[in-house]
């Protein structure tokens, strides 16, 4: 009877044709928003080229094996999040209660999916008006002035944050050969594209030597204890692994493919998207004249302030902002893909009716988002004081607690409760010793840093 459902799932979801279109399909679900406006801030800031190195290292020792970790489960379990732990855990005879870990990855990926939803309309919104020439000949004042307008209005939220979505849910409803695989295929490789672009875009405005000795000479001096932590948090968080994105690609990988090899790859292209982004982004900002900022107010304020002033700054404007929803169009549908998958496994529903209950789902806490930042909004206080409601009610719900505690779990259950044997074969690293190391990064060193991050990540991140 087991047999038999784990065949039907197999069949159901689908594979990737091979090891390379699993790296674009997971290498775009992590490109993001995170890497394009915090990674520049965030090397600028503390000690450019030193911050870097602390961050490869922490790829390496918190990133690698995580990652790894994730996609291992997946590929053992062969089903969404929550039917993959379950199985894995009949198979070692660990403690049942672990299935309560695969709902909460799953219900954190969905929970960032509804408001990521409403982020991504934003960008789709801005790269018509970048193209159309609202930003031109504006002030400081009046490019913030459109953006608070913008988030201020929810008819036009909606109605982006609806088209985001829409667009996500066609490509989820038609299962991983139909939809996943030509979507990541197009899109991966046009997003290193419009990177370079916009790169050499950077080379021409004669800003690039500059932006790259700030950005990457190792000043040491600034890198302080708070760096060490955000280097550590945005490794963890850049790579998206306390969601059940990975565990859930990892299910549809082929049998014979490397686990080491792709996370390894994957892990690259996260690097060299930040690294490319960075480089735009400071050249572009030293070109115009403006401060280095983060978050929001770097992607919908600074940047188009900055690009105004230089030329052709209307196509570029829009190739940037189309860049952004690109990037966050592939990591929507790999946040969604654990929820619709186990629909599928759980109701027997069809790829179609699972898309359409998680997408009307995802609609309604979005518009309840968009509504916190104007007619529902209203302040609290919890890890400093809030104005936007629901919407800071949920980052907090997700950033603070379920994200750090999903993978501080996800390494505890790998590295402690599964099989030893069963997993040794399933990563099949080699030497023999590679794997000890591994073991013993997830046992141990994982979670201590996961922990000291979910501690420390109320006065870094918020």
């Amino acid at each position: 009877m087991v047999k038999t459902k784990k065949t039907r799932r197999k069949v159901r979801h689908g594979q990737w044709s091979s090891g390379w279109v699993f790296v674009l399909a997971a290498g775009g679900a992590v490109i993001g928003l995170n890497n394009v406006w915090e990674f520049p801030y965030y090397a600028g800031q503390y000690g450019g080229g030193a911050f870097v190195i602390v961050y490869l290292g922490s790829l390496l020792i918190l990133g690698l094996p995580l990652l790894m970790t994730q996609i291992t489960l997946g590929r053992l379990g062969r089903a969404s999040p929550i039917f993959s732990i379950k199985a894995l855990i009949e198979r070692s005879g660990s403690e049942p209660s672990w299935v309560a870990l695969g709902g909460i990855i799953t219900l954190t990926g969905f929970l960032v999916f509804s408001y990521l939803s409403v982020i991504a309309g934003w960008t789709l919104a801005y790269c018509l008006r970048a193209a159309a020439g609202s930003f031109d000949g504006l002030t400081a004042d009046g490019v913030n002035g459109i953006f608070t307008a913008f988030v201020s209005d929810p008819e036009k939220q909606i109605f982006w944050h609806s088209l985001f979505l829409v667009m996500t849910m066609v490509v989820v409803a038609r299962g991983v050969k139909s939809g996943f695989e030509p979507v990541v295929k197009l899109v991966t490789p046009l997003l290193i594209v419009l990177l370079a672009v916009l790169l050499a875009y950077a080379v021409a405005a004669k800003e690039i030597g500059p932006a790259l000795v700030h950005l990457f000479y190792p000043d040491f001096s600034r890198l302080s204890n708070e760096a060490l932590l955000i280097a550590l948090g945005h490794a963890f968080f850049s790579l998206g692994l306390g969601f059940g994105a990975m565990m859930v690609y990892g299910a549809y990988l082929p049998a014979r493919t490397s686990v080491g090899v792709v996370s390894l790859m994957v892990i690259i292209l996260d690097i060299l998207v930040g690294l490319l982004a960075a480089g735009f982004i400071y050249a572009v900002l030293l070109a115009g004249g403006e401060a280095v900022t983060q978050g929001p107010e770097l992607i919908f304020q600074a940047v188009p302030l900055a690009l105004d002033p230089l030329p052709l700054s209307r196509p570029i404007g829009a190739l940037f902002f189309l860049l952004l929803g690109l990037a966050a169009w592939l990591t929507a549908i790999a946040l969604i893909e654990p929820a619709v998958a186990w629909l599928l496994e759980r109701w027997g529903l069809s790829r179609f009716t699972a898309a359409i209950l998680c997408g009307l789902a995802a609609w309604t806490l979005g518009v309840v988002t968009i509504l916190s930042f104007n007619y529902w909004k209203f302040d609290f206080e919890f890890l400093g004081p809030r104005s936007l409601g629901f919407f800071d009610g949920l980052q907090i719900l997700t950033s603070n607690f379920l994200l750090p505690l999903s993978g501080m779990f996800v390494a505890l259950f790998a590295g402690w409760s599964l099989d030893r044997e069963l997993v040794r074969k399933a990563l099949a690293l080699r030497p023999r010793y590679v794997f000890h190391v591994w073991l013993w990064l997830v046992r141990l060193v994982v979670p201590v840093l996961l922990l000291v991050l979910m501690v420390a990540i109320s006065k870094l991140f918020l």
